[in-house]
Protein backbone atom coordinates (compact mmCIF):
# COMPACT_ATOMS: atom_id res chain seq x y z
CA UNK A 1 0.00 0.00 0.00
CA UNK A 2 1.34 3.38 -1.01
CA UNK A 3 1.74 6.25 1.45
CA UNK A 4 -1.11 8.17 -0.20
CA UNK A 5 -3.44 5.19 -0.03
CA UNK A 6 -2.65 4.64 3.65
CA UNK A 7 -3.36 8.27 4.44
CA UNK A 8 -6.65 8.10 2.61
CA UNK A 9 -7.62 4.98 4.50
CA UNK A 10 -6.94 6.66 7.83
CA UNK A 11 -9.06 9.66 6.80
CA UNK A 12 -11.89 7.33 5.87
CA UNK A 13 -11.71 5.40 9.20
CA UNK A 14 -10.35 2.21 7.67
CA UNK A 15 -7.60 0.51 9.68
CA UNK A 16 -4.48 -0.49 7.95
CA UNK A 17 -1.95 -3.08 9.08
CA UNK A 18 1.17 -1.64 10.56
CA UNK A 19 4.54 -2.36 9.14
CA UNK A 20 6.60 -4.14 11.76
CA UNK A 21 9.74 -2.86 10.22
CA UNK A 22 8.96 0.65 11.46
CA UNK A 23 7.59 -0.18 14.98
CA UNK A 24 9.15 2.02 17.73
CA UNK A 25 10.24 0.26 20.81
CA UNK A 26 8.05 0.64 23.94
CA UNK A 27 11.00 1.31 26.33
CA UNK A 28 14.68 2.09 26.28
CA UNK A 29 17.15 -0.77 26.56
CA UNK A 30 18.24 -1.47 30.21
CA UNK A 31 21.95 -1.67 31.12
CA UNK A 32 23.17 -4.73 32.84
CA UNK A 33 22.74 -4.52 36.62
CA UNK A 34 26.24 -5.76 37.34
CA UNK A 35 27.73 -2.87 35.45
CA UNK A 36 25.61 -0.39 37.40
CA UNK A 37 26.52 -2.04 40.73
CA UNK A 38 30.23 -1.88 40.10
CA UNK A 39 29.96 1.70 38.96
CA UNK A 40 28.39 2.59 42.32
CA UNK A 41 30.84 0.62 44.51
CA UNK A 42 34.22 1.16 42.98
CA UNK A 43 34.73 4.69 44.34
CA UNK A 44 34.02 3.85 48.07
CA UNK A 45 36.04 0.64 47.79
CA UNK A 46 38.93 2.52 46.34
CA UNK A 47 38.76 5.00 49.20
CA UNK A 48 38.82 2.20 51.80
CA UNK A 49 41.76 0.51 50.12
CA UNK A 50 43.63 3.79 49.98
CA UNK A 51 42.92 4.39 53.69
CA UNK A 52 44.19 0.94 54.66
CA UNK A 53 47.30 1.49 52.64
CA UNK A 54 47.94 4.75 54.49
CA UNK A 55 47.38 3.06 57.89
CA UNK A 56 49.68 0.19 56.96
CA UNK A 57 52.36 2.60 55.85
CA UNK A 58 52.01 4.63 59.05
CA UNK A 59 52.14 1.46 61.18
CA UNK A 60 55.28 0.38 59.47
CA UNK A 61 56.86 3.73 60.18
CA UNK A 62 55.82 3.60 63.87
CA UNK A 63 57.03 0.04 64.40
CA UNK A 64 60.47 0.97 63.10
CA UNK A 65 60.76 4.47 64.56
CA UNK A 66 64.02 4.84 66.56
CA UNK A 67 62.34 7.26 68.97
CA UNK A 68 59.98 4.50 70.17
CA UNK A 69 62.73 2.13 71.29
CA UNK A 70 62.43 1.34 75.04
CA UNK A 71 65.19 3.12 76.94
CA UNK A 72 63.67 3.54 80.41
CA UNK A 73 62.12 1.21 82.99
CA UNK A 74 60.24 2.85 85.86
CA UNK A 75 59.56 0.62 88.90
CA UNK A 76 57.08 1.54 91.63
CA UNK A 77 55.66 -0.15 94.73
CA UNK A 78 58.77 -2.07 95.80
CA UNK A 79 60.11 -2.01 99.36
CA UNK A 80 62.16 -5.11 100.16
CA UNK A 81 62.72 -6.05 96.54
CA UNK A 82 65.22 -3.82 94.76
CA UNK A 83 64.37 -1.96 91.56
CA UNK A 84 67.52 -3.45 90.02
CA UNK A 85 66.12 -6.97 90.51
CA UNK A 86 62.94 -6.10 88.64
CA UNK A 87 64.80 -4.22 85.91
CA UNK A 88 67.04 -7.25 85.37
CA UNK A 89 63.93 -9.33 84.63
CA UNK A 90 62.91 -6.76 82.01
CA UNK A 91 66.33 -6.19 80.47
CA UNK A 92 65.35 -7.86 77.20
CA UNK A 93 62.78 -5.12 76.57
CA UNK A 94 65.42 -2.42 76.24
CA UNK A 95 65.96 -1.31 72.67
CA UNK A 96 62.74 -2.98 71.46
CA UNK A 97 60.08 -0.83 69.83
CA UNK A 98 57.63 -0.03 72.62
CA UNK A 99 54.66 -1.05 70.45
CA UNK A 100 56.19 -4.49 69.92
CA UNK A 101 56.94 -5.28 73.59
CA UNK A 102 54.90 -8.24 74.91
CA UNK A 103 53.84 -6.82 78.26
CA UNK A 104 52.16 -10.03 79.42
CA UNK A 105 55.32 -12.06 78.84
CA UNK A 106 57.42 -9.59 80.83
CA UNK A 107 54.77 -9.48 83.57
CA UNK A 108 55.18 -13.25 83.94
CA UNK A 109 58.93 -12.73 84.40
CA UNK A 110 58.34 -10.20 87.19
CA UNK A 111 55.93 -12.59 88.92
CA UNK A 112 58.67 -15.24 89.02
CA UNK A 113 60.14 -13.33 91.96
CA UNK A 114 58.78 -14.82 95.21
CA UNK A 115 58.51 -11.29 96.62
CA UNK A 116 55.98 -10.16 93.98
CA UNK A 117 52.30 -10.88 94.66
CA UNK A 118 50.92 -8.73 91.82
CA UNK A 119 52.45 -6.82 88.91
CA UNK A 120 51.08 -4.38 86.34
CA UNK A 121 53.00 -3.14 83.29
CA UNK A 122 52.02 -0.43 80.83
CA UNK A 123 53.54 1.70 78.08
CA UNK A 124 54.32 5.38 78.55
CA UNK A 125 55.11 6.86 75.14
CA UNK A 126 57.51 7.44 73.66
CA UNK A 127 59.98 5.03 75.26
CA UNK A 128 59.15 4.13 78.90
CA UNK A 129 57.70 0.96 80.41
CA UNK A 130 56.30 1.49 83.88
CA UNK A 131 56.02 -1.38 86.38
CA UNK A 132 53.95 -1.33 89.55
CA UNK A 133 54.33 -4.23 91.98
CA UNK A 134 52.61 -5.33 95.16
CA UNK A 135 55.08 -7.12 97.41
CA UNK A 136 54.40 -10.03 99.70
CA UNK A 137 54.73 -9.23 103.40
CA UNK A 138 56.84 -11.54 105.61
CA UNK A 139 54.83 -12.78 108.59
CA UNK A 140 57.09 -15.34 110.26
CA UNK A 141 60.52 -16.94 110.13
CA UNK A 142 60.04 -20.52 109.02
CA UNK A 143 62.74 -22.83 110.37
CA UNK A 144 63.84 -25.51 107.92
CA UNK A 145 66.64 -27.60 109.38
CA UNK A 146 69.13 -25.07 110.73
CA UNK A 147 68.08 -22.24 108.45
CA UNK A 148 65.47 -19.52 108.80
CA UNK A 149 63.39 -18.23 105.88
CA UNK A 150 61.02 -15.29 105.60
CA UNK A 151 57.51 -16.59 104.94
CA UNK A 152 54.31 -14.73 104.10
CA UNK A 153 50.73 -15.53 105.17
CA UNK A 154 50.19 -17.76 102.12
CA UNK A 155 53.20 -19.94 102.97
CA UNK A 156 55.48 -18.53 100.27
CA UNK A 157 59.16 -18.62 101.21
CA UNK A 158 60.52 -15.20 100.27
CA UNK A 159 64.20 -15.29 101.15
CA UNK A 160 66.69 -16.73 103.59
CA UNK A 161 66.88 -14.64 106.76
CA UNK A 162 70.08 -12.67 107.05
CA UNK A 163 71.63 -9.43 108.34
CA UNK A 164 69.77 -7.32 105.76
CA UNK A 165 66.50 -8.29 107.47
CA UNK A 166 67.74 -7.65 110.99
CA UNK A 167 65.13 -4.94 111.55
CA UNK A 168 62.30 -7.48 111.31
CA UNK A 169 60.90 -8.80 114.59
CA UNK A 170 59.03 -11.97 113.60
CA UNK A 171 58.20 -15.19 115.47
CA UNK A 172 60.02 -18.36 114.53
CA UNK A 173 57.73 -21.14 113.32
CA UNK A 174 58.70 -24.80 113.35
CA UNK A 175 56.96 -27.63 111.50
CA UNK A 176 55.16 -25.63 108.78
CA UNK A 177 57.84 -26.05 106.11
CA UNK A 178 60.05 -29.10 105.75
CA UNK A 179 63.07 -29.78 103.57
CA UNK A 180 62.74 -32.05 100.54
CA UNK A 181 65.32 -33.82 98.44
CA UNK A 182 68.39 -31.77 97.63
CA UNK A 183 67.64 -29.24 94.94
CA UNK A 184 63.88 -29.41 95.48
CA UNK A 185 61.72 -26.66 96.94
CA UNK A 186 60.70 -26.98 100.58
CA UNK A 187 57.27 -28.46 101.26
CA UNK A 188 54.70 -26.39 103.17
CA UNK A 189 52.10 -28.42 105.07
CA UNK A 190 48.62 -26.89 104.44
CA UNK A 191 47.07 -27.98 107.77
CA UNK A 192 49.98 -26.68 109.84
CA UNK A 193 50.04 -23.44 107.88
CA UNK A 194 46.27 -22.96 108.35
CA UNK A 195 46.34 -23.35 112.15
CA UNK A 196 49.36 -21.05 112.40
CA UNK A 197 47.49 -18.51 110.30
CA UNK A 198 44.51 -18.69 112.68
CA UNK A 199 46.76 -18.03 115.65
CA UNK A 200 48.32 -14.99 113.98
CA UNK A 201 44.92 -13.68 112.90
CA UNK A 202 43.69 -13.81 116.50
CA UNK A 203 46.84 -12.10 117.69
CA UNK A 204 46.32 -9.26 115.20
CA UNK A 205 43.65 -7.92 117.58
CA UNK A 206 46.22 -7.95 120.43
CA UNK A 207 49.39 -6.33 119.05
CA UNK A 208 51.15 -6.26 122.43
CA UNK A 209 50.51 -9.97 122.94
CA UNK A 210 51.54 -10.81 119.40
CA UNK A 211 54.80 -9.02 119.93
CA UNK A 212 55.52 -11.28 122.91
CA UNK A 213 55.14 -14.50 120.90
CA UNK A 214 58.67 -15.66 120.21
CA UNK A 215 58.25 -19.17 118.79
CA UNK A 216 55.44 -21.35 117.44
CA UNK A 217 55.65 -25.10 116.97
CA UNK A 218 53.02 -26.33 114.51
CA UNK A 219 54.29 -29.88 114.17
CA UNK A 220 50.96 -31.10 115.61
CA UNK A 221 48.25 -28.99 113.90
CA UNK A 222 45.82 -29.93 116.68
CA UNK A 223 48.08 -28.57 119.41
CA UNK A 224 50.12 -25.45 118.74
CA UNK A 225 52.93 -24.90 121.21
CA UNK A 226 54.03 -21.33 121.88
CA UNK A 227 57.00 -19.73 123.63
CA UNK A 228 56.78 -16.17 124.92
CA UNK A 229 59.66 -13.74 125.25
CA UNK A 230 61.52 -14.06 128.56
CA UNK A 231 59.59 -17.22 129.43
CA UNK A 232 60.97 -20.75 129.23
CA UNK A 233 57.63 -22.58 129.57
CA UNK A 234 56.15 -24.24 126.49
CA UNK A 235 52.46 -23.33 126.28
CA UNK A 236 50.16 -25.92 124.72
CA UNK A 237 47.22 -24.05 123.18
CA UNK A 238 45.42 -26.70 121.14
CA UNK A 239 43.84 -25.47 117.90
CA UNK A 240 41.40 -22.79 119.08
CA UNK A 241 40.83 -19.96 121.60
CA UNK A 242 44.47 -19.00 121.36
CA UNK A 243 44.25 -15.47 122.76
CA UNK A 244 41.92 -16.57 125.55
CA UNK A 245 44.28 -19.32 126.66
CA UNK A 246 47.35 -17.09 126.47
CA UNK A 247 45.52 -14.50 128.57
CA UNK A 248 44.75 -17.16 131.22
CA UNK A 249 48.43 -18.06 131.40
CA UNK A 250 49.56 -14.44 131.70
CA UNK A 251 47.05 -13.83 134.50
CA UNK A 252 48.22 -16.90 136.41
CA UNK A 253 51.91 -16.54 135.54
CA UNK A 254 53.01 -14.87 138.81
CA UNK A 255 51.14 -17.46 140.88
CA UNK A 256 52.63 -20.35 138.94
CA UNK A 257 56.11 -18.87 139.28
CA UNK A 258 55.68 -18.73 143.06
CA UNK A 259 54.40 -22.32 143.29
CA UNK A 260 56.64 -24.07 140.76
CA UNK A 261 60.25 -23.91 139.76
CA UNK A 262 61.74 -24.91 136.43
CA UNK A 263 58.42 -25.19 134.61
CA UNK A 264 58.79 -27.32 131.51
CA UNK A 265 55.38 -26.76 129.96
CA UNK A 266 51.84 -25.64 130.73
CA UNK A 267 48.87 -27.31 129.05
CA UNK A 268 46.03 -24.81 128.61
CA UNK A 269 43.70 -26.89 126.46
CA UNK A 270 41.26 -27.79 129.24
CA UNK A 271 38.59 -25.39 130.40
CA UNK A 272 38.79 -24.42 134.06
CA UNK A 273 42.10 -26.19 134.68
CA UNK A 274 45.65 -26.12 133.46
CA UNK A 275 48.35 -28.73 133.80
CA UNK A 276 51.90 -27.88 134.71
CA UNK A 277 54.94 -30.05 134.29
CA UNK A 278 57.82 -28.89 136.50
CA UNK A 279 60.96 -30.75 137.57
CA UNK A 280 59.68 -33.99 136.12
CA UNK A 281 56.36 -33.86 137.96
CA UNK A 282 52.89 -33.25 136.53
CA UNK A 283 50.56 -31.11 138.63
CA UNK A 284 47.34 -29.32 137.87
CA UNK A 285 46.13 -25.90 138.89
CA UNK A 286 42.65 -24.47 138.79
CA UNK A 287 41.76 -21.50 136.68
CA UNK A 288 38.58 -19.51 137.27
CA UNK A 289 36.00 -21.75 138.90
CA UNK A 290 38.41 -24.66 139.35
CA UNK A 291 40.28 -26.12 142.32
CA UNK A 292 43.90 -27.12 142.37
CA UNK A 293 45.38 -30.38 143.52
Amino acid sequence: MSRKAAAAAVMSGVSTPSDKRFRRPDSRPVRKRSALRWSRLWKPAAAVIAGLAIVAAASGVLLSAPGLAVDRLLVRGHTRLSAADIEARLAAARGVNILRVDLEAFRARVLESPWVAEATLWRVLPSTIEVRVIERVPEVLARIGQQLFLMDAAGVLLAEFGPSFGNLDLPIVDGVATAQARGSAARVDPARLAVTRRLLDELDAKPALRKRVSQIDATNPHDLVVLLDDDAAYLHLGDEQFVERLTVYLEMGPTLADQFQDIDYVDLRFEGRLFVRARGQMVSAATAGGRGR
